[in-house]
């Protein structure tokens, strides 16, 4: 039963995952108009999802240096740093999210698409209009399953969320993974190879080997040079000269998939 066990906790196994949504909106009517309308869509499709309120750009990018969105919902006038801005932000931190931009000012919507919104909302904002648009936002999302992987630790076993993990290091016969809130979980000692130990994170497309120790998230990079990632939050991942060109190939063809 031993030898099953620590076979199998290798595997990742799926969870349900919650739509994440972000509403930055600096006036306060607006704000509570636009999560009313969005709480109406949420219960006409009984779906679940977790609507986090900021009425400040700087709150949103702060709490993004621990979390992700699945959808940012972004007014442009707003104080200090303006929707435009903060919407390239995100889109450079994270190509998967989804943009939805809401303004009085309909001059900025050329402006606005360098960050790929998938839709510009003039205020006051049309409740149909803006259900439309969440249903192409969700219709483009992955939201009924997400991966974990589970490690043995030498004090318990711990469940951790794919999306949830920047980088991944072996060191002397343990792995140490890195999570994008800075957390670092350590395995026990393990008797396979890394790359076998790492194989179903690997076959994830967001995963890559950069270096025969190192595994990377590439939804976390944030600069990628010749000799190494750039993780969000500093963290430096080296990659393998001999490596250099698969690794180079393998992460611009995630970005234009991105892209797209």
């Amino acid at each position: 039963m031993l030898k099953l066990f620590m076979k199998r906790h290798y595997f990742p196994r799926k969870v349900k995952h919650i739509l994440k949504i972000a509403i930055c909106e600096d006036q306060p009517q607006e704000l509570e108009t636009i999560h009313t309308y969005i709480a109406e869509y949420l219960s006409a499709q009984m779906a679940e999802a977790e609507v986090r309120l900021f009425s400040h750009p700087d709150a949103l990018l702060m709490a993004m240096e621990t979390e992700s969105f699945h959808l940012y919902i972004l007014d442009i006038v707003m104080p200090m740093v303006s929707g435009l801005e903060l919407g390239k932000e995100i889109r450079h931190l994270d190509r998967e999210a989804q943009i939805i931009y809401v303004t009085t000012e309909p001059q900025f919507a050329l402006q606005a698409y360098a960050a790929s919104p998938i839709n510009y909302l003039i205020k006051p904002v049309d409740r149909q209009q803006l259900f439309d648009t969440l249903t192409l936002a969700v219709s483009k999302m992955d939201l009924t399953e997400e991966q974990t992987f589970t490690v043995k630790t030498t004090e318990s076993l711990r469940v951790i969320k794919l999306a949830d993990i920047a980088c991944c290091e072996y060191r002397s016969h343990i792995v140490i993974f890195t999570l994008t809130n800075g957390e670092d979980i350590i395995s026990r000692t393990i008797r396979e190879s890394y790359a076998e130990y790492l194989s179903t994170i690997l076959k994830d497309k967001r995963f890559l080997q950069s270096h025969t120790s190192f595994v990377v998230n590439m939804r976390r990079v944030e600069r990628f040079a010749k000799d190494s990632f750039t993780l969000r939050g500093g963290k430096i991942i080296p990659i393998a000269p001999k490596q250099y060109a698969t690794v180079r190939d393998t992460y611009m063809d995630y970005l234009m998939a991105k892209g797209n």
